[in-house]
């Protein structure tokens, strides 16, 4: 299947993971970045990630940013995801999303490190 395929199969998920986005980002947006290379794109039979390498001043950080699907499969994906990151030189790890994932990825090593509060001005 190709990039474009998989793109269009995993859209609802991603569209529906953006809405918890704060209108960052549009789908297209999205795609744009996969296909720039600045978004790595995680698909799975029954969903999908959606992931960016942060470069901070004294560390590299592999985050999650968007996920949907089916919870295990997002699950499912850590010990692949670790590895990639940790073959990108990052030395951790960090999600954003509803605060449910916290718990679903505490089996896992997942702590919740901080909370994100948002306002529109």
């Amino acid at each position: 299947m190709s990039l474009s395929d998989e793109l269009n199969r995993c859209k609802p998920w991603i569209v529906a993971a953006l809405e918890y986005s704060g209108g960052t980002h549009l789908y297209e947006d999205i795609v744009a970045g996969i296909v720039a290379g600045s978004l790595q794109f995680w698909p799975a039979a029954n969903g999908c990630a959606v992931t960016e390498i942060l470069v901070f001043p004294r560390k590299k950080v592999f985050h999650i940013f968007l996920a949907g699907g089916e919870k295990n499969q997002i699950v499912d994906m850590d010990e692949s995801a670790v590895h990639f990151a940790k073959m990108q030189g990052c030395t951790s790890m960090t999600v954003a999303g509803r605060r449910g994932w916290a718990r679903v990825l505490k089996q896992k090593g997942w702590a919740e490190q901080f909370t994100t509060l948002a306002k529109e001005i």
